[in-house]
């Protein structure tokens, strides 16, 4: 195996890669390091003996405060089979060999394998990767958690035949109340921010800018949408979502508190699905739920509104850990402790 560094301008056969193996992921994309600027960024990409790239993974860092160290992270990698211990081992060591430019302490990933994969974990361990202990919620970098649509081929009219009942009622409640559905791109952004100022505020999620929306789907171009539904000519929901692969994936969804009734949140979805099957994707990908199904969690009616599209509930592996520098990774886990008390 052979591996080589390359930086975000020399990054297209490196983005093909991705978007053709099956475990690739947008987050794992040059595409996803120009939205993160503020990250440095490298990828690395591992070729066999006959030149074929078999394993790809796109490393962002970040300085740990005004530290001298900076932690590597790759967000849902490395890109390549799961039982595939030999490219695996490679992206790792390079990784960690390009990391010492950086003096960097820490490799983070969280692959979305299922959790219950033992090769992929035994390989992770033999590498030197500590698993983080079990989160339940949204504490780790990436959704644990996700409810998927698996389409496997099927057409539009058998996908919604299969959603909850009182889905396909809701949708065509929009229907009849002419919600319109709109297809834009960045220069909507703003009007779309307005409307999860509100979701923010209601939900208590982190609130974005309206740059940082715009930055996704100019970046991603045509693989990026962001699809607004509007109810007597005024926008009142809007959702950010990408196609990379064989997948679509539900990003940013915002609603307004007002017109909830004509069900825009339904319709909207039901657009988003319909894209991943035009384009022949295996996976429309809902992202996050709470790790706690019980009508009793806060969370449970999220989990229910997108578990409702005949949604199939996935548990990944969860945040992985390789220390490269132990004695800087305790300095900062300290420094972190002080902050954390003084705030």
């Amino acid at each position: 195996m052979k591996t080589q560094i390359i930086d975000i301008n020399k990054a297209a056969e490196f983005d093909a890669f991705t978007e053709k193996h099956p475990n690739g992921h947008f987050l794992q994309t040059s595409l996803w390091a120009r939205v993160k600027d503020d990250w440095k960024w490298f990828g690395v990409i591992c070729r066999n003996d006959s030149g074929e790239i078999t394993g790809t993974m796109g490393v962002l860092l970040r300085k740990i405060s005004k530290l001298p160290f900076h932690m590597m992270y790759a967000p849902r990698g490395p890109v390549c089979d799961f039982d595939d211990k030999e490219t695996f081992s490679a992206l790792i060591e390079a990784a960690k060999q390009e990391g010492k430019k950086y003096n960097a302490y820490e490799l983070k990933i969280d692959k979305d394998v299922p959790v219950d994969n033992e090769d992929y974990k035994a390989i992770a361990l033999s590498e030197g990767f500590r698993f983080k202990e079990r989160t339940i919620n949204f504490e780790d970098f990436q959704c644990r958690y996700v409810i998927r649509i698996l389409l496997n081929g099927r057409n539009e009219d058998e996908v919604f035949a299969a959603f909850h009942s009182d889905h396909r009622r809701k949708i065509r409640i929009a229907l009849k109340n002419n919600v319109e559905i709109k297809i834009h791109g960045s220069e909507m952004a703003q009007a779309f921010y307005e409307i999860m100022k509100e979701t923010c505020e209601r939900d208590g999620f982190e609130l974005r800018s309206a740059a940082y929306f715009a930055k996704i789907l100019d970046c991603f171009g045509d693989k990026a949408r962001l699809y607004m539904a509007y109810y007597e000519g005024r926008p009142i929901a809007g959702a950010i979502s990408v196609l990379w692969g064989d997948k679509v994936w539900y990003f940013y969804g915002a609603s307004s508190n007002s017109d909830r009734k004509v069900m825009p949140n339904y319709l909207m979805q039901w657009e988003m699905i319909k894209w991943a099957i035009e384009s022949g994707c295996s996976i429309y990908d809902f992202r996050g739920v709470a790790g706690v199904i019980d009508e009793s969690n806060p969370l449970f009616g999220l989990y229910r509104f997108k578990h409702r599209f005949d949604g199939t509930y996935i548990e990944f592996m969860g945040e992985m850990d390789l220390i490269t520098k132990p004695a800087a990774a305790k300095i900062v886990a300290a420094s972190q402790e002080i902050l954390k008390k003084l705030r």
